[in-house]
């Protein structure tokens, strides 16, 4: 019954606290429709999905995400100082970052987790699935902007995701 109703539990929890985040209410309306979405969306795509995700590292997973809203709370102030300061400052630039990480769902995650935080966006990953292509507003080292993209972000998804 469980699997019927939730073929994907913890996709099923983020949608909900997404739906109620992007509100911004917590109404009883709103808690009974984004929970009714939580449940519907993940019962009619769960035929998609190749395999069912497990999230085998909770505790990782909750510091990861600490971590990202962290990052994106820092980056908006950092991104808010670059623009207002004078634009000869940027030094926007390109990065093929080299993955570890193989399954369609962990480059998914890392490829958004790298979107959301203000001053970098996934450009384009190649065909072989092997190298992520990210735009950095302020580029200054592409080697270590590279490494602390897989140190933050790519190790702790495979630690969680062991399948990806």
């Amino acid at each position: 019954m469980t699997n019927r109703v939730f073929p994907h539990p913890i996709l099923s929890l983020f949608l909900w606290i997404l739906w109620l985040m992007l509100n911004n209410s917590t109404a009883a309306g709103d808690i009974i429709f984004s929970l009714i979405l939580a449940i519907v969306i993940p019962i009619f795509t769960s035929p998609y999905w190749e395999e069912k995700i497990v999230l085998h590292k909770p505790l990782l997973f909750a510091k990861f995400f600490c971590i990202v809203m962290w990052d994106i709370l820092v980056s908006n102030i950092v991104v808010a100082k670059l623009i207002l300061d004078k634009n000869d400052k940027l030094h926007p630039g390109f990065v093929a970052i080299d993955l570890d990480i193989k399954h369609p769902f962990g480059i998914s995650i890392l490829a958004n987790t790298i979107s959301l935080t203000p001053g970098t966006v996934s450009c384009d990953l190649t065909v072989d699935r092997k190298q992520l292509i990210v735009h950095f507003l302020d580029l200054k080292d592409p080697e270590s902007a590279a490494q602390e993209i897989k140190n933050r972000y790519e190790k702790p998804l495979m630690e969680v995701y062991e399948s990806c």
